[in-house]
């Protein structure tokens, strides 16, 4: 049965985010708010907790997640990143987009795309998740919490409790977060492409800033 954790949207309180985090090292599987939509994460080295985010979503093996990480220092050990990239994330983050880039030796190949080598990466801003992401001192490996056969990812933390309760070790509750998933940009090429238009406003991608 899923512990159930209240924490203020805009200023959790760091007992609360110290339970959380202690659940994550544990290998728990979490149910939490991003600036987006509810996500289920886990740490980033679990196999096992990564796994059961799988079969929560029906989703295969070959189904790659997102590290959501705390800032664009942190993204430098999972992800290549050259300067002209990291000025493009510099402009948009923290906030509602996954960026696809080339994956580091520090990602385990089972969480890499299999032909691309690729990652998602995640630097999202919302008090809650930054505070767990802190607390933490290291990525979450996330996937967005939208079950199969729903129009929409799931936003009431109590019908994640009722629906999940006996998949999960904590509901983090910060209240209704929406709907919308995040916009997905892959910067793997010469030029950044939008694969998933969400949140993120997708305005303004080229090199430059520019239309």
């Amino acid at each position: 049965m899923a512990q159930y954790l209240t924490v203020h949207p805009l200023d959790p309180q760091p007992r609360l985010i110290r339970r959380a985090a202690e659940i994550v090292r544990d290998g728990g599987v979490i149910a939490y708010a991003t600036d987006s939509c509810y996500a289920l994460g886990c740490r980033i080295g679990d196999k096992d907790a990564a796994d059961r985010i799988r079969a929560i979503r029906e989703v295969p093996e070959t189904h790659h997640m997102t590290l959501v990480c705390a800032n664009l220092g942190q993204v430098a050990q999972y992800a290549r990143v050259d300067d002209l990239r990291f000025r493009l994330m510099k402009r948009v983050t923290p906030g509602s987009y996954v960026f696809i880039l080339p994956a580091t030796r520090e990602v385990p190949r089972r969480l890499q795309h299999p032909k691309r080598k690729t990652i998602g990466i995640r630097v999202p801003d919302h008090p809650v998740v930054k505070a767990l992401l802190e607390e933490l001192s290291e990525p979450l490996l996330s996937s967005t919490l939208h079950l199969t056969g729903d129009d929409f990812a799931l936003n009431d933390a109590d019908e994640i409790r009722r629906r999940l309760d006996r998949r999960l070790e904590l509901v983090l509750d910060s209240g209704p977060c929406g709907v919308e998933p995040s916009t997905v940009v892959d910067l793997t090429g010469d030029e950044p492409t939008v694969t998933r238009r969400g949140k993120g406003a997708t305005a303004g991608f080229g090199w430059s800033g520019g239309d």
